[in-house]
């Protein structure tokens, strides 16, 4: 299968691609805010890199959530544009589906609660049963809820995982990453059913920007 793989959902903007006339490339750089600057110029390269046009492209994946409201709607609109043209599906897959992939293929097929720094006091997380199925929809509560997410012999993974563990240190942290790993996202890709829509953001909170009261729009 051709694919290209995108996430821009947190702090690294990643491409990967795969299938191509030449060896699977994956390229990933930590950018904070810059999305939108650098990624179409990664997406050529990797293109060009894996010898490969557009146009052969079978699927396009990205990732859905959680993450920041503009990196995900950069990310999940640049595939769907691609998408379009091209004519090829567009798989949307969540962060912490991909973490505790990540996790799985680092210890064995185990029950991952993977999480995430959220914020505010809070952490994004989701459970995963050994074989990769998902326990429940993404969710983002108080240290304390996640806490009470967390079942015997889970291992945890992402970056909210210390939050965790430091009330149940008897937990194992796998790995601690924020962004996902973009060759796990890609090798998941190929294997998921294709949906019958394109993906849309997944937000699992208002945004952290709110209009002012009173305010409105400036005239000359």
């Amino acid at each position: 299968m051709k694919l290209l793989a995108i996430d821009t959902a947190l702090e690294a903007c990643s491409v990967a691609v795969s299938g191509g006339r030449r060896p699977s490339v994956a390229i990933s750089e930590i950018v904070g805010r810059g999305h939108a600057e650098r990624l179409f110029g990664m997406i050529d390269s990797a293109m060009d890199q894996a010898g490969m046009d557009f146009a052969d492209l079978d699927r396009i994946a990205v990732t859905v959530s959680p993450g920041s409201f503009t990196g995900l709607r950069i990310g999940i609109a640049t595939a769907r544009g691609i998408a379009l043209v091209v004519g090829c599906p567009v798989v949307g897959i969540g962060t912490l589906d991909v973490h505790a992939a990540s996790a799985r293929a680092l210890t064995g097929d185990v029950p991952v609660l993977a999480a995430l720094d959220a914020r505010r006091g809070e952490v994004y997380c989701q459970r995963f049963a050994a074989g990769g199925a998902a326990l429940g929809a993404p969710a983002v509560g108080s240290p304390e809820f996640v806490i009470s997410e967390v079942a015997d012999g889970d291992v945890l993974a992402g970056a909210g995982a210390d939050i965790v563990a430091a009330a149940l240190r008897s937990v194992p942290i796998v790995h601690r990453r924020s962004a996902p790993d973009i060759r796990v996202l890609a090798e998941m890709a190929v294997i998921v059913a294709a949906p019958a829509v394109a993906p849309r953001p997944l937000y699992l909170r208002s945004p952290d920007a709110k209009p002012q009261p009173g305010a409105g729009v400036a005239r000359r």
